[in-house]
């Protein structure tokens, strides 16, 4: 990738919320729609701005100056698509049936992810940042503007697919550039953590581990089982991520090492369903996103590609039925 002609594009793509043409009425809901789609418009303000949060982490941990520039304007996107998304819930919000806050567990979630972001690896880091984007944008907010069916989330979806699709590109580009040779043999020039700062990691690790469950369950998969009923979307993201660790070199990091040891336990003919649980609530997943996705051609024409086509790939899983 080339990091600044990236970084222009950063730059030359921003666009302002009032782009929007907001005098447009809404379709017709029921009762019942119209309170989920409020509540999924208030709940991705809060997502968008964890997102904010997590590429702010990664431009303060990052040495490279354009590197930092691209995050810094990946955190300006994210604020940008709070506000639309808290806008969208107040267009929608139509009947004012009742007051819509934000979904207890992302609240609660929230310091913990971002607490832990800051104590592991930049590479963990941008593993569970790179999950995030592809649940996000492959499937929920693809999900919810066809459930929503109308102009208005039309204008906001078009207009945060082009910022996103730079996200996804970049993360993608981050996976590999942490698994490099030249990445390792830096970090081996590194300062050791102390056995405190060890302690810290844990402690937010597990602190995270503990929260991600119901987080994903309440902010993600419940409004898929909506949206999504068939749960193809989110299939296709994880299948996405799944796929991305199985690259030469990313699959030998400790992170992506583990993410498939989890996996492999869940799916070994001797695991009962206790062992089954504690894999999927370890990972935050349901059991449908534990099992093996993707085919053995898949993986081998993973292991081929360059990050660069794998990421325009999944950029366009956004615009197909």
């Amino acid at each position: 990738m080339d990091l600044e002609r990236m970084l222009a594009r950063c730059k030359a793509n921003q666009w302002d919320i009032e782009d929007l043409d907001w005098t447009v009425t809404p379709r017709e809901m029921t009762r019942d729609e119209e309170m989920a789609v409020v509540q999924y418009f208030t709940d991705m303000a809060g997502i968008e701005m964890l997102a904010g949060e997590l590429f702010k982490v990664q431009c303060e941990r990052s040495d490279d100056p354009i590197l930092r520039e691209i995050f810094s304007t990946f955190v300006v996107d994210e604020i940008r698509h709070a506000a639309i998304a808290a806008r969208l819930a107040d267009h929608y919000d139509v009947h004012r049936y009742r007051k819509y806050v934000e979904n207890p567990s992302l609240t609660r979630f929230r310091p913990h992810f971002v607490h832990a972001i800051r104590h592991v690896s930049a590479e963990v880091a941008n593993g569970y940042i790179t999950g995030g984007e592809l649940l996000l944008d492959v499937a929920l907010l693809r999900s919810l503007n066809d459930y929503v069916h109308d102009s208005m989330s039309q204008q906001a979806m078009d207009l945060i697919n082009k910022d996103e699709s730079r996200h996804i590109a970049m993360d993608f580009y981050m996976v590999e550039f942490y698994a490099s040779d030249e990445y390792q043999a830096w970090m081996k020039t590194q300062p050791a953590p102390t056995p405190r700062q060890r302690l810290d990691g844990a402690w937010a690790v597990g602190n995270l581990v503990r929260h991600a469950a119901p987080f994903f369950r309440d902010v993600f998969f419940g409004p898929l089982d909506r949206v999504d009923p068939s749960g193809k979307r989110a299939r296709e993201a994880f299948k996405r991520l799944q796929l991305i660790g199985t690259r030469e070199k990313v699959r030998e990091r400790p992170f992506w090492k583990l993410v498939l040891a989890g996996r492999q336990l869940f799916n070994h003919p001797l695991s009962g369903k206790p062992v089954k649980a504690i894999a999927s609530r370890v990972a935050g997943l349901p059991a449908t996103y534990m099992q093996h996705l993707y085919s053995k051609d898949e993986m081998i024409r993973t292991r081929s590609e360059s990050m660069d086509t794998l990421a325009r790939e999944a950029v366009e899983l956004k615009f197909q039925n």
